[in-house]
Protein backbone atom coordinates (compact mmCIF):
# COMPACT_ATOMS: atom_id res chain seq x y z
CA UNK A 1 0.00 0.00 0.00
CA UNK A 2 1.22 3.59 -0.71
CA UNK A 3 2.99 5.29 2.18
CA UNK A 4 4.64 7.93 0.85
CA UNK A 5 4.93 10.15 -1.95
CA UNK A 6 8.32 12.29 -3.08
CA UNK A 7 9.33 14.29 -5.66
CA UNK A 8 11.61 17.09 -6.54
CA UNK A 9 9.79 19.92 -5.67
CA UNK A 10 9.56 21.77 -9.11
CA UNK A 11 6.63 23.94 -9.72
CA UNK A 12 3.78 21.63 -12.07
CA UNK A 13 3.98 17.86 -11.65
CA UNK A 14 6.44 17.91 -8.80
CA UNK A 15 4.32 20.28 -6.80
CA UNK A 16 1.08 18.93 -7.60
CA UNK A 17 2.16 15.74 -6.14
CA UNK A 18 3.69 16.87 -2.79
CA UNK A 19 0.16 19.09 -2.38
CA UNK A 20 -1.68 15.83 -2.46
CA UNK A 21 0.34 14.12 0.07
CA UNK A 22 -0.25 17.21 2.11
CA UNK A 23 -4.34 17.21 1.78
CA UNK A 24 -4.14 13.26 2.76
CA UNK A 25 -1.70 13.37 5.63
CA UNK A 26 0.03 11.14 3.47
CA UNK A 27 3.80 11.46 4.13
CA UNK A 28 5.83 13.30 1.64
CA UNK A 29 9.41 14.53 1.08
CA UNK A 30 12.47 13.88 -1.83
CA UNK A 31 15.35 15.79 -2.50
CA UNK A 32 15.71 19.35 -3.73
CA UNK A 33 19.05 20.80 -4.98
CA UNK A 34 20.75 23.52 -2.70
CA UNK A 35 19.12 26.59 -1.87
CA UNK A 36 15.92 24.98 -2.55
CA UNK A 37 16.04 25.80 -6.28
CA UNK A 38 12.91 25.68 -7.73
CA UNK A 39 12.25 28.25 -11.00
CA UNK A 40 9.84 30.43 -8.94
CA UNK A 41 12.10 30.82 -5.89
CA UNK A 42 12.94 28.39 -3.10
CA UNK A 43 10.54 25.71 -2.22
CA UNK A 44 8.46 27.07 0.57
CA UNK A 45 9.25 25.24 4.05
CA UNK A 46 6.17 23.31 4.14
CA UNK A 47 7.43 21.05 1.81
CA UNK A 48 9.06 18.74 3.99
CA UNK A 49 12.22 17.86 1.20
CA UNK A 50 16.07 17.15 1.89
CA UNK A 51 18.44 19.90 0.67
CA UNK A 52 21.30 18.29 -1.78
CA UNK A 53 25.14 19.83 -1.42
CA UNK A 54 24.86 21.20 -5.16
CA UNK A 55 22.08 22.98 -7.07
CA UNK A 56 22.43 20.28 -9.74
CA UNK A 57 18.83 19.27 -10.58
CA UNK A 58 20.36 16.04 -12.30
CA UNK A 59 21.58 14.39 -9.27
CA UNK A 60 18.12 15.09 -6.59
CA UNK A 61 16.62 13.70 -10.10
CA UNK A 62 18.75 10.73 -9.90
CA UNK A 63 18.31 10.63 -5.63
CA UNK A 64 14.94 10.24 -5.50
CA UNK A 65 14.76 7.29 -8.32
CA UNK A 66 17.03 5.80 -5.59
CA UNK A 67 15.12 6.59 -2.80
CA UNK A 68 11.76 5.46 -4.21
CA UNK A 69 10.27 1.96 -4.70
CA UNK A 70 9.14 3.20 -8.55
CA UNK A 71 9.10 6.27 -10.32
CA UNK A 72 5.65 7.81 -12.38
CA UNK A 73 6.37 10.38 -15.00
CA UNK A 74 3.10 12.03 -16.53
CA UNK A 75 3.25 14.53 -18.88
CA UNK A 76 2.46 14.92 -22.89
CA UNK A 77 3.68 13.68 -26.12
CA UNK A 78 7.38 12.62 -26.19
CA UNK A 79 9.42 12.87 -22.88
CA UNK A 80 12.20 16.18 -23.02
CA UNK A 81 14.52 17.65 -20.31
CA UNK A 82 14.13 16.72 -17.00
CA UNK A 83 11.45 14.08 -17.91
CA UNK A 84 13.60 12.26 -20.39
CA UNK A 85 16.15 12.44 -17.66
CA UNK A 86 13.58 10.85 -14.93
CA UNK A 87 13.24 7.87 -17.44
CA UNK A 88 16.93 7.30 -18.48
CA UNK A 89 17.90 7.42 -14.72
CA UNK A 90 15.20 4.84 -13.80
CA UNK A 91 16.14 2.59 -16.06
CA UNK A 92 20.19 2.62 -15.26
CA UNK A 93 19.38 2.45 -11.46
CA UNK A 94 17.07 -0.90 -12.28
CA UNK A 95 13.68 0.94 -10.70
CA UNK A 96 10.61 0.51 -12.06
CA UNK A 97 9.13 3.62 -13.94
CA UNK A 98 5.50 5.02 -15.72
CA UNK A 99 5.68 7.18 -18.68
CA UNK A 100 1.92 8.60 -18.53
CA UNK A 101 1.27 10.32 -21.95
CA UNK A 102 -2.25 12.93 -21.43
CA UNK A 103 -2.30 13.03 -25.31
CA UNK A 104 -3.75 9.61 -25.44
CA UNK A 105 -4.82 8.87 -21.92
CA UNK A 106 -7.46 11.20 -19.81
CA UNK A 107 -7.48 11.76 -15.90
CA UNK A 108 -9.37 8.35 -14.70
CA UNK A 109 -7.62 5.91 -17.40
CA UNK A 110 -3.83 7.43 -16.39
CA UNK A 111 -5.14 6.62 -12.10
CA UNK A 112 -6.24 3.09 -13.39
CA UNK A 113 -2.57 2.63 -15.09
CA UNK A 114 -1.29 4.22 -12.05
CA UNK A 115 -2.78 2.05 -9.50
CA UNK A 116 -2.05 -1.15 -11.65
CA UNK A 117 1.57 -0.32 -11.67
CA UNK A 118 2.14 0.87 -7.68
CA UNK A 119 -0.17 -2.68 -7.36
CA UNK A 120 2.11 -4.93 -9.35
CA UNK A 121 5.68 -3.44 -8.22
CA UNK A 122 4.29 -3.43 -4.80
CA UNK A 123 5.53 0.44 -4.30
CA UNK A 124 5.33 2.13 -1.06
CA UNK A 125 7.36 5.18 -1.82
CA UNK A 126 6.18 6.83 -4.82
CA UNK A 127 8.50 9.09 -6.79
CA UNK A 128 6.38 11.52 -9.14
CA UNK A 129 7.83 13.51 -12.07
CA UNK A 130 6.95 15.54 -15.01
CA UNK A 131 7.46 19.05 -16.82
CA UNK A 132 7.69 22.36 -14.84
CA UNK A 133 4.60 24.64 -15.21
CA UNK A 134 6.51 27.49 -17.23
CA UNK A 135 6.78 24.19 -19.85
CA UNK A 136 2.82 22.84 -19.41
CA UNK A 137 0.80 25.48 -17.63
CA UNK A 138 -1.67 22.86 -17.66
CA UNK A 139 0.12 20.03 -15.72
CA UNK A 140 -0.36 20.97 -11.83
CA UNK A 141 -4.06 20.16 -11.94
CA UNK A 142 -3.48 17.59 -14.31
CA UNK A 143 -1.41 15.51 -12.20
CA UNK A 144 -3.30 16.49 -8.83
CA UNK A 145 -6.12 15.06 -10.56
CA UNK A 146 -5.09 12.02 -11.01
CA UNK A 147 -3.53 11.40 -8.16
CA UNK A 148 -7.03 11.93 -6.37
CA UNK A 149 -8.67 9.74 -8.49
CA UNK A 150 -5.59 6.98 -7.61
CA UNK A 151 -6.24 7.31 -3.46
CA UNK A 152 -9.98 6.94 -4.48
CA UNK A 153 -9.51 3.66 -6.04
CA UNK A 154 -6.72 2.83 -3.55
CA UNK A 155 -9.34 3.08 -1.04
CA UNK A 156 -12.05 1.35 -2.75
CA UNK A 157 -9.79 -1.32 -2.93
CA UNK A 158 -9.20 -1.37 0.74
CA UNK A 159 -12.53 -0.10 2.17
CA UNK A 160 -15.47 -1.51 0.09
CA UNK A 161 -18.07 -0.78 2.03
CA UNK A 162 -18.96 3.24 3.40
CA UNK A 163 -18.32 2.76 6.95
CA UNK A 164 -20.29 5.88 7.57
CA UNK A 165 -23.14 5.16 5.21
CA UNK A 166 -25.84 4.05 8.03
CA UNK A 167 -24.57 7.34 10.48
CA UNK A 168 -24.87 10.24 7.86
CA UNK A 169 -28.11 12.30 7.97
CA UNK A 170 -30.33 11.73 4.59
CA UNK A 171 -32.79 14.28 5.43
CA UNK A 172 -33.24 17.32 3.00
CA UNK A 173 -30.59 19.84 3.58
CA UNK A 174 -32.21 23.35 5.40
CA UNK A 175 -30.63 26.35 3.94
CA UNK A 176 -28.91 27.85 6.72
CA UNK A 177 -25.61 27.67 4.90
CA UNK A 178 -22.75 28.76 7.31
CA UNK A 179 -20.75 31.88 6.06
CA UNK A 180 -17.57 30.70 8.47
CA UNK A 181 -15.21 28.10 8.93
CA UNK A 182 -16.76 28.11 12.76
CA UNK A 183 -20.09 28.08 11.40
CA UNK A 184 -19.58 25.66 9.41
CA UNK A 185 -17.71 23.08 12.17
CA UNK A 186 -21.16 23.93 14.90
CA UNK A 187 -23.09 23.03 12.14
CA UNK A 188 -21.51 19.88 11.31
CA UNK A 189 -21.54 19.02 15.02
CA UNK A 190 -24.95 19.50 15.58
CA UNK A 191 -26.20 17.58 12.33
CA UNK A 192 -24.08 14.28 12.61
CA UNK A 193 -24.95 11.84 15.10
CA UNK A 194 -22.98 11.33 17.99
CA UNK A 195 -21.71 7.89 17.12
CA UNK A 196 -20.43 9.26 13.99
CA UNK A 197 -18.88 12.30 15.84
CA UNK A 198 -17.04 9.40 17.95
CA UNK A 199 -16.21 7.42 14.86
CA UNK A 200 -14.63 10.96 13.53
CA UNK A 201 -12.37 11.77 16.48
CA UNK A 202 -11.18 8.37 17.18
CA UNK A 203 -9.96 7.55 13.24
CA UNK A 204 -6.23 7.87 13.01
CA UNK A 205 -5.38 11.10 11.21
CA UNK A 206 -3.18 9.49 8.45
CA UNK A 207 -6.59 7.65 7.27
CA UNK A 208 -8.13 10.71 6.33
CA UNK A 209 -8.83 9.92 2.97
CA UNK A 210 -11.33 7.16 4.64
CA UNK A 211 -13.17 9.69 6.28
CA UNK A 212 -12.78 12.31 2.92
CA UNK A 213 -13.94 9.58 0.62
CA UNK A 214 -16.97 9.05 2.85
CA UNK A 215 -18.12 12.31 3.61
CA UNK A 216 -17.13 13.94 1.23
CA UNK A 217 -20.37 14.28 -0.81
CA UNK A 218 -22.16 14.93 2.58
CA UNK A 219 -20.38 17.77 3.78
CA UNK A 220 -20.16 19.23 0.47
CA UNK A 221 -23.72 19.01 0.28
CA UNK A 222 -24.92 20.30 3.82
CA UNK A 223 -22.85 23.19 3.78
CA UNK A 224 -23.72 24.74 0.77
CA UNK A 225 -20.99 23.97 -2.06
CA UNK A 226 -23.71 22.80 -4.52
CA UNK A 227 -25.99 25.65 -4.52
CA UNK A 228 -22.61 28.04 -4.80
CA UNK A 229 -22.21 29.18 -1.35
CA UNK A 230 -19.27 31.08 -2.39
CA UNK A 231 -18.96 33.15 1.20
CA UNK A 232 -17.35 30.18 2.35
CA UNK A 233 -15.42 29.21 0.10
CA UNK A 234 -13.94 32.28 -0.13
CA UNK A 235 -13.20 32.67 3.58
CA UNK A 236 -11.41 29.06 3.36
CA UNK A 237 -9.60 29.58 0.60
CA UNK A 238 -8.02 33.01 2.35
CA UNK A 239 -7.01 30.94 5.62
CA UNK A 240 -5.52 28.33 3.49
CA UNK A 241 -3.31 30.67 1.41
CA UNK A 242 -4.27 28.83 -1.53
CA UNK A 243 -5.46 31.00 -4.93
CA UNK A 244 -5.45 27.20 -6.62
CA UNK A 245 -7.84 25.85 -4.10
CA UNK A 246 -10.85 23.86 -5.04
CA UNK A 247 -13.79 22.96 -3.68
CA UNK A 248 -12.74 19.48 -2.44
CA UNK A 249 -9.60 20.87 -1.16
CA UNK A 250 -12.02 23.18 0.70
CA UNK A 251 -13.88 20.22 2.02
CA UNK A 252 -10.92 18.56 2.85
CA UNK A 253 -9.86 21.82 5.09
CA UNK A 254 -13.04 22.01 6.82
CA UNK A 255 -12.87 18.05 7.49
CA UNK A 256 -9.59 18.44 8.91
CA UNK A 257 -10.58 21.19 11.22
CA UNK A 258 -13.73 19.57 12.13
CA UNK A 259 -11.71 16.61 12.90
CA UNK A 260 -9.35 18.57 15.23
CA UNK A 261 -12.13 20.37 17.07
CA UNK A 262 -13.86 17.35 18.38
CA UNK A 263 -10.52 15.43 19.20
CA UNK A 264 -9.98 18.71 21.54
CA UNK A 265 -13.61 19.28 22.69
CA UNK A 266 -16.07 16.12 22.01
CA UNK A 267 -15.02 14.90 25.08
CA UNK A 268 -15.93 17.95 27.10
CA UNK A 269 -19.31 18.58 25.59
CA UNK A 270 -20.25 15.15 25.70
CA UNK A 271 -19.44 14.93 29.68
CA UNK A 272 -21.29 18.70 29.82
Amino acid sequence: MLKKIISGGQTGADRAALDVAIKFNIEHGGWIPKGRRTEEGPLPSKYQLDEMDTNDYRQRTKQNIIDSHGTVIISRGNLTGGSKLTQSFAKVVGKPNCYIDLLNTDEFEASIILKSFILENGIKILNVAGPRMSHNPGIYMDVKIILEILLYLLFLNKHKDQIFKEYIPSDPVKEDFPQTLEEAIELLYDDLPLKTRTLIARFERNDIHVLYFTLMEYIRRRVGFDTKNQTLFKTCAIQMKDDRCTIEDVVMHILKRFKQYLEKNHLIRMVK
